[in-house]
């Protein structure tokens, strides 16, 4: 796909980050967009900025998670545009927890939107995709390449995406199948996933949010560029960001041996979460003491 004017676009989760970032890319460059997520307020928001580019837009809510609805989308979106050119299975959510400490349904959540929510998405959309000859985008992420503590469900959820997606390109290609596919893996992008995130109560997670917020450098927008520059160039695998590609090449070098440092790195950080919440803890009972002596 060179490029994306009067082609008929489908991002999922396009009422914030990366999918709103997406969604307004693709209106700058001509797109006809089909928009939506579970979100209507931010959905709006997304295609008021669409509007502005002089964009096609329709908006849609819709639960990922619910293969019928999902179904019933893929033929809204038929009717309304005749087809569909590009489909980006983009809706995703995180949960910050132990596999000791997290809940049943925060897990299921988690795997019925990131994973679920691609296979539904996939299904429903390509035979549209098969009839235009078009491209599959699944988003996956870091996440996809490197196991981390705290996000078992989460990485559980985007390897999938990974060997789902791989596996429906190989289909299409033994098949002959004129659909091209894409799996993405972004890695820290300035988006409100982990604040958003739901979590474990324990030590720890709100000191995970912190340290995302400062080591995501990549900023929505400009992940919304690689990855439309990949999808132009017909990539099968489109990393996004440094720390993305650095991760990349680590587990692919060291294979087996890179958890051991992955874990090193992880209690290393621990260490200095819990440090700061002793020196938060008590700064606050300093004040609190020279607050009752001035009294």
């Amino acid at each position: 796909m060179e490029e994306f004017r009067a082609k008929v676009a489908v991002v999922t989760g396009a009422g914030s980050g990366i999918g709103r970032a997406l969604a307004v890319e693709l209106a700058a460059q001509g797109a006809r967009l089909a928009l939506s997520d579970a979100a209507e307020e931010g959905l709006a928001q997304t295609a008021a900025s669409c509007a502005e580019r002089g964009a096609e837009v329709r908006t849609y809510r819709l639960d990922v998670t619910d293969r019928l609805a999902v179904q019933a989308h893929a033929k809204e979106v038929r009717a309304d545009f005749g087809g569909a050119d590009l489909v980006i299975n983009n809706a995703g959510v995180t949960l910050l927890a132990s596999i000791t400490e997290a809940e049943w349904d925060d897990m299921r959540w988690v795997l019925d939107v990131d994973f679920w929510g691609v296979v539904h998405g996939t299904r429903a959309f390509l035979p549209l995709l098969v009839a235009s000859q078009g491209h599959l985008v699944n988003i996956s992420s870091m996440y996809g390449l490197t196991a981390a503590p705290a996000q078992s469900a989460y990485n559980a959820a985007k390897f999938a995406v990974r060997g789902f997606t791989e596996a429906v390109l190989q289909e299409m290609r033994v098949g002959d199948v004129p659909v091209k596919v894409s799996c993405v893996y972004p890695g820290k992008v300035r988006t409100d996933i982990f604040s958003n995130a739901r979590a474990a109560k324990g030590l720890g997670y709100g000191g995970i949010r912190e340290r995302f917020a400062r080591e995501a450098t990549t900023s929505a927008e400009q992940a919304a560029r690689l990855i439309l520059r990949g999808v132009r160039r017909n990539r099968v695998k489109i990393i996004v960001g440094a720390d993305a590609r650095r991760v990349d090449l680590l587990t692919r070098l060291l294979g087996t041996v890179y958890p051991r440092i992955t874990a090193r790195r992880a209690r290393t950080q621990a260490s200095q979460v819990r440090l700061e919440a002793m020196r938060t803890r008590l700064a606050a009972q300093r004040v609190k003491t020279s607050d009752h002596r001035q009294r």
